[in-house]
Parts: structure tokens; C-alpha cells; sequence
């Protein structure tokens, strides 16, 4: 499998970079940046053959199978309806979309040309998640609440390395959506009923540094959400799982119960990555000629959501 790794040389297109170097049978052929001498640097370091600023560029090549894009945002749906137009499998980091028109037109795209087309909903793949929705799937395990904390202090326009970026993040269409998706994955439910409501709004950003956000789906189980760039803390999102039989707390690959005893992950998975086993999904959708776990088509119902989300933020501002 030949990829394209857009935005390679960011915080997440590396962490794309080390888990595709971790598959046999994968390689990456092409990188695409902004900047032509960080991307021609990086691709040097990466031992990658070709490097480009031109997304068009790279999915014109004949040895360009699929794309991971690790763009920004705002650029996300328009890329991966691109990749597609161009004959391309495509996975697009969270969210596909920061709208709920553009995610629509993605999967419209996705349906007409008949390709794999993957959203970079990594929560469904980290070991501990995996742990939690397998013990569901079996009738052992029932949610009854999630309460969720997603905190950042990112009070400048940074990424996860400390470095500008180019771009504005978003609590609600970017850090929420893992949460949304992950609520809705593991109760098998779209939520009918939400609320939200945001704190003022950053001067210089122009987004929202708090939110708060609740959820309810038919069959009763409901999720709490709170969302922070101000939190000079732990950083990262804190996932504790309250269900019928035990409480759960995940942290990315690890998870413990609810008195912090950590529970044993070996065998849920062949990597205990969750951005590895989120690609290793991607590629062999591709090669099986099938539907991948976290596809567009199965993450539209999220950003369904937090379209009513961003409603409720409206009529509450």
C-alpha cells in the first residue's frame, strides 16, 4: 500500500508517519506541507522520494494508492472530496468536516465513486475503547453515563508541539466530535436529545475557551462533556465509563477501573497504538475491498449532532 501523508510534518501527520513505518506491506511515497524547505527536509529525514506543497501534485502519481490527510480543519472535506475526485482512497483526520454541510457532501462523494473513505475517529480504535465496546458487544457491560473532560491550556495559537499554526482549533467541531462519536459508537445510539453552552469568547482567537456539552440517547444512557483551553493541568481527555457492572476510566491506550487498578489490554489488539490500529484499519479496508470501521458514512450521524450542538450554542449566546 503506497500513501500520501498530507500535512506530514505536523504534530499529527508524524504520529501518522511512525504508525505507517510500524505496517508491513506499507510505505509512504509522497509528503505534502506548506512550506517547501520543511517539506523537502522532512521527506530527506523520512527517506520519502517525493515531496510536494501541491496536494494535486502528489495524487497524480501513479504511486499514490491512498492519502492520509493531517491538514488543517477548515481544509479537511475540500481535500477529501479531492482525493476522492482524483480516484484516491482517502482518511481525513478528525473532524471531516467543520460544518454539517461540507460532511455531507463528503459522503455524498464518498457513496457516488465507491471508495474507502475513513474519518480519523481514533477513539474507536484505542485499546482501551476496544476493551470497553467488545465487553458491550458481548452483553457484559451497559453505559449509563460517560463523563468526559477534554482540557488543553492553549491560550496562543498553537499545535500539540508548540509550534503557530496557521490555523484556529475549535472545541466544539474538533474536540467534542471524539466524544460525540464515541458516545454515540459505544451505545449503538444517535443522541435525541443535547444541550451545550460555551464561556466567553477568546479576543484573539475568536473561539470559545470553555464548554460544556450534555447528551442523551433513547435507550437512557447519558454523557457529560466539558471542554477547556484554559486548564493549566493534566492535559488531554479523560474518559470515565459508569456502567452496570463496574466503572471504567480510559486514558488514550490505557484504561483502569474505577478504584485506578489498571486492567490488562494484552490480546484486545496487535498494537497497543491506537493511530497505528486506526491506519491498519484504513489499509486493510482498502486491500479487502470493504466498509472500514470509523468510515464517513458511520461518522456522519456525529457531526448530525454537533450541528444541533452548535444550534444550542447559538440560541444560548
Amino acid at each position: 500500500m503506497r500513501l500520501c501523508v498530507a500535512g506530514a510534518s505536523g504534530a499529527f501527520g508524524m504520529k501518522h508517519m511512525d504508525a505507517i513505518s510500524a505496517i508491513e506491506g506499507a510505505e509512504v511515497t509522497s509528503v505534502v506541507g506548506t512550506k517547501i524547505d520543511v517539506i523537502r527536509e522532512f521527506a530527506k529525514e523520512r527517506g520519502v522520494g517525493h515531496y510536494t506543497t501541491d496536494l494535486a501534485e502528489a495524487l497524480a502519481r501513479d504511486d499514490v494508492d491512498a492519502v492520509i490527510l493531517a491538514t488543517p480543519t477548515q481544509m479537511h472535506a475540500s481535500q477529501a472530496i479531492q482525493c476522492l475526485e482524483a480516484g484516491k482512497h482517502v482518511m481525513v483526520e478528525i473532524p471531516m468536516a467543520d460544518n454539517i454541510e461540507d460532511a455531507r457532501k463528503l459522503v455524498e462523494t464518498q457513496q457516488r465513486t465507491g471508495l474507502v473513505a475513513m474519518a480519523g475517529h481514533t477513539r474507536r480504535f484505542n485499546p482501551s475503547h476496544q476493551w470497553i465496546h467488545n465487553k458491550i458487544m458481548a452483553g457484559e457491560l451497559k453505559v449509563q453515563q460517560m463523563d468526559v473532560q477534554t482540557y488543553f491550556f492553549r491560550r496562543t495559537n498553537k499545535n500539540a508541539l508548540g509550534q503557530a499554526r496557521s490555523w484556529t482549533d475549535h472545541l466544539l467541531w474538533h474536540h467534542a466530535c471524539h466524544t460525540v462519536d464515541l458516545f454515540q459508537y459505544q451505545t449503538g445510539e444517535t443522541a435525541n436529545r443535547v444541550q451545550a453552552l460555551e464561556g466567553p469568547v477568546h479576543p484573539e482567537l475568536g473561539i470559545a475557551m470553555d464548554m460544556s456539552i450534555g447528551m442523551k440517547v433513547p435507550g437512557g444512557a447519558i454523557c457529560t462533556l466539558s471542554l477547556s483551553f484554559n486548564n493549566d493541568g493534566p492535559l488531554g481527555t479523560f474518559f470515565r465509563y459508569i456502567c452496570d457492572n463496574g466503572t471504567y476510566i480510559a486514558r488514550y491506550d490505557d484504561l483502569f477501573d474505577g478504584h485506578e487498578n489498571k486492567i490488562d489490554l494484552s490480546g484486545v489488539a496487535v498494537s497497543n497504538n491506537g493511530i497505528e490500529l486506526q491506519d491498519r484499519e484504513f489499509i486493510a479496508a482498502i486491500k479487502e475491498g470493504r466498509e472500514p470501521n470509523s468510515s464517513v458514512v458511520q461518522c456522519l450521524p456525529a457531526m448530525e449532532t454537533l450541528n444541533q450542538l452548535e444550534q444550542c450554542l447559538q440560541a444560548n449566546a
